[in-house]
Order: C-alpha cells, then structure tokens, then sequence
C-alpha cells in the first residue's frame, strides 16, 4: 500500500458520493478472472464526484484507469495507488440527430444496440468490440474493417489533477490501435457521427459480425480479447499458428485452438501463467519468422516473486505436454 491509508483520503473528501474499497479484489472485474488487489479502488457516482475525487487526491498517489476488463490483465501482485473504474454514471447513451454521444463506461456492443434501434448507421461494428467506450477511444478499437477514428466525432475527458479537456479527432492522431490519450487521461464520454439507415440493414449486419465473431473466437470463455496487435502486413493469429502455438498450455493458460490470437483462463491459471505463455509465442514467432508481437492485451500492477521467473517459464522450450493436438 503506498503511504497514505483509506482513511485519510476519506477524511479529506467528505462529500463523495461514490464507493472507496481498500485491498479491493480486481480478478472479479477482469475477463480473465486473475490477478491481485488493488490497493484502493474507487468507482465514482458521476463527473463531478470523480472531479472532487482527483482534485483532493494526494500528489504523489499512482493512479490507474480501468475499464470493464475486456482487454486487461492484472498481475498476481496487485495494483499499487488507486485503481478507477467508472460505473453506470457514466454509461449513458443519447442522440442529437445523427451525433450519438455515450459514457465511457458505456458498453461497446450497447452503443451498437442503441444506434440499430434509432435506424443509426455506421456504428454496427461495435457490436463485434468487447468492453467499452472509454476504452475503445483510447485504442481506436475496431473490428470487421471498421475503426473508432472512422466515426469519431469529439471526446470529454478529464486529467488526473480534475481539469476537463474536449478532444477532436485531429487532437487525438488515431493510429492502429492507439491513439495519442495518454494515462494521465480520463475518458469520460465520446460522440460518433452515425447516418439514417434502414433498421433490418442495420440489423443484419450486426447480426452477421456476432455470428462471425462466434464461429471464430473463443466466445463464452475467460479470455482478454485479441492478445496482440497485427503487425504491418501480417495477421497476429497466423504467425502464431506457423510458430506452432497453437493449443499451447502453462498450467491452465491456454493459446486458443479456436483463434491462436486470444490466451484463455481454464480456471487456475495465474496472471503469470496468462503473460508467460504469451511471451513464449511472441518468442516463437520471433525465431520462426522474424516478426515481434506486440502486446494489445494491456497489463498492470506488479508481478508476485522474481520476475526472472516468469521470464523462465517463457524461455522453456516447448515439450508435448504443454501442447494440445
């Protein structure tokens, strides 16, 4: 825990309206269902109780912003500071004409629902975009030829010392999987340009992405989403799979047999079984093919014992044991 404790933060806001938990469990809000505490974890009510809560936190108190978990794993270890997730204050969904405006805690595939029953068109690939809003802004998520920065309008956000920033597309220089918001950013809601459209059109094709989505990725299991980034002229699953990745275990982490691009919690793996094993595909398509992954699942906290550890059960060379036919 860093220097200062609950209740001193307490005591120095007494008006929150939100929920503070010290030593809170994050497993419980990862898809992987792994990983340590977080020191503190606040969940605020709205806007201005998240402002109340930056403005009087201690300078020197490290701060991570979370999501719902989607893309996200949580070292054994725990997350030094204060962890922040938004909440239903800041899951709502409006529209002004064609302008659809949600909170960053609102859900991706929620937004894409939202759009299709207001005959809004243009935002049916969120429906194949797990976690949020917040999130996908930040690292222009996409899916099915489709990217945030296609539809993106302006953001609201604010930084970690309570001031409030408005951010246009050309402020924001979306790249591949990234874009120019830095962690010392809260996302707080994003507008998107949509066009009139017919609602069964609509429909259809967000009805064609989840069927997609579910023959091809292991859906319905404990996984973070797409583990890395395709590389320039690549495709992430496929130097994986001629790596001879595929249905490779540690423990009860596994590289998916279905989509060699998702790792999967059978239920005991830890955070470093779930990192090591995607470190030993990274080094596997590194000596087969010469291409270096690069991690989109984003990782946090601290790892539990000698990191050196970890780095050895990526290192071990691959036996049939680890490997489901």
């Amino acid at each position: 825990m860093t220097e200062f404790n609950i209740k001193e933060i307490v005591e120095a806001m007494p008006h929150l309206k939100g929920r503070l938990t010290e030593d809170a469990p994050l497993a419980r809000l990862s898809w992987f269902r792994t990983g340590g505490p977080a020191d503190l974890l606040f969940e605020p009510a709205d806007e201005a109780d998240l402002i109340e809560f930056l403005r009087h936190l201690p300078g020197n108190m490290p701060i991570t912003i979370i999501g719902v978990g989607s893309n996200l794993l949580v070292r054994d270890g725990g997350v030094e500071g204060v962890v922040i997730r938004l909440g239903r204050g800041f899951a709502g969904i409006e529209t002004r004409a064609n302008l659809v405006k949600a909170g960053a805690a609102a859900m991706d595939v929620h937004v894409a629902r939202f759009c299709a029953d207001k005959a809004l068109a243009g935002l049916e690939f969120l429906v194949g975009v797990p976690g949020t809003i917040g999130g996908a802004v930040k690292m222009n998520a996409g899916a099915y030829g489709r990217e945030i920065s296609d539809v993106f309008e302006h953001a609201h956000a604010v930084d970690l010392l309570g001031h409030v920033h408005e951010f246009t597309s050309e402020d924001l220089k979306f790249a591949y999987r990234k874009s120019s918001i830095t962690d010392n950013m809260i996302i707080l809601s994003a507008s998107f340009r949509a066009s009139s459209g017919g609602v069964d059109d609509i429909k259809a094709r967000m009805n064609e992405i989840t069927t997609s989505r579910q023959g091809s990725q292991p859906i319905g299991t404990r996984t973070g989403g797409s583990t890395f980034k395709n590389p320039e002229g690549y495709k992430a699953w496929e130097l994986i799979d001629q790596a001879g990745c595929r249905g490779m275990r540690i423990g009860d982490a596994q590289i998916s047999e279905k989509h060699c691009n998702f790792l999967i919690n059978h239920g005991d793996a830890s955070a470093a079984d779930i990192e090591a094993l995607g470190e030993k595909a990274r080094i596997a398509v590194k000596e087969k093919t010469g291409v270096e992954l690069q991690w989109e699942v984003r990782r946090i906290g601290r790892p539990v014992g000698d990191v050196q550890a970890t780095n050895n059960l990526a290192n071990k060379p691959v036996n049939e044991k680890e490997v489901t036919a």
